[in-house]
């Protein structure tokens, strides 16, 4: 439960005490005070009356503001079933996806795995629907990757899923820009295929401090 949330049950808690005091009786009121100061000047019905309207204005005024609290508290943090909804959607959308690398690197290159992260959390945020926040979302490499094959924990809120990516090379997709003057390229764009599963439940660590997950 977020700050905000802990702060809206708290109000319609004190809420709930006002409206109780509202309830109490004029007599047993007069009895409590005449116990204390029995000297004290009797209370009139007008006054109880004003006290009961006072008192129920400020529990309606405080439902009011945590039923509005939730509705904010809502649109900033992930419950369960969205982000679950949002990482299917974004799974869908990445697999079978393609994309160009880097002209310079070596076949070894991890840094793919990195900018892939950030495209994940980009895509289960698009995925999250109007009601998601647009933020909050972090996808954690592992530290097992390899230039062919990346494991993420994607995290939202209480949840967290395992998403493996596994980049192919696609010479059909290369690209080749024109050289200078329209004439025949010097350099080639390589292209990728991303095939993205996703299971619910974060990576696990073993006993060696290297991460696995049990796909």
């Amino acid at each position: 439960m977020d700050a905000l949330t802990e702060l809206n049950v708290l109000g319609l808690i004190l809420s709930a005490v006002l409206l109780a005091m509202a309830c109490i009786k004029a007599d047993r009121v007069r009895a409590w005070r005449a116990g204390i100061n029995p000297s004290a000047e009797e209370l009139s019905d007008a006054s109880f009356v004003a006290a009961r309207v006072i008192l129920v204005a400020l529990a309606g005024v405080g439902i009011y503001l945590c039923v509005q609290g939730f509705g904010v508290s809502d649109d900033t943090a992930w419950d369960d079933a969205e982000f679950a909804t949002a990482v299917k959607g974004a799974t869908e959308a990445l697999d079978g996806s393609s994309g160009f690398g880097d002209i310079y690197a070596e076949d070894n290159d991890t840094g793919w795995i990195d900018e892939y992260a950030t495209k994940i959390e980009q895509e289960v945020v698009e995925h999250g629907g109007g009601d998601a926040p647009q933020y909050g979302v972090n996808a954690t490499p592992a530290d097992s990757n390899t230039p062919s094959e990346a494991r993420y924990t994607v995290t939202g809120g209480d949840s967290a899923f395992c998403m493996q990516v596994t980049r192919t090379r696609s010479k059909d997709g290369d690209y080749e820009p024109p050289g200078i003057g329209g004439g025949q390229g010097t350099v080639t764009v390589p292209s990728y295929d991303f095939a993205v599963t996703t299971r619910e439940g974060g990576l696990l660590t073993s006993w060696f401090g290297r991460d696995w997950s049990p796909w």
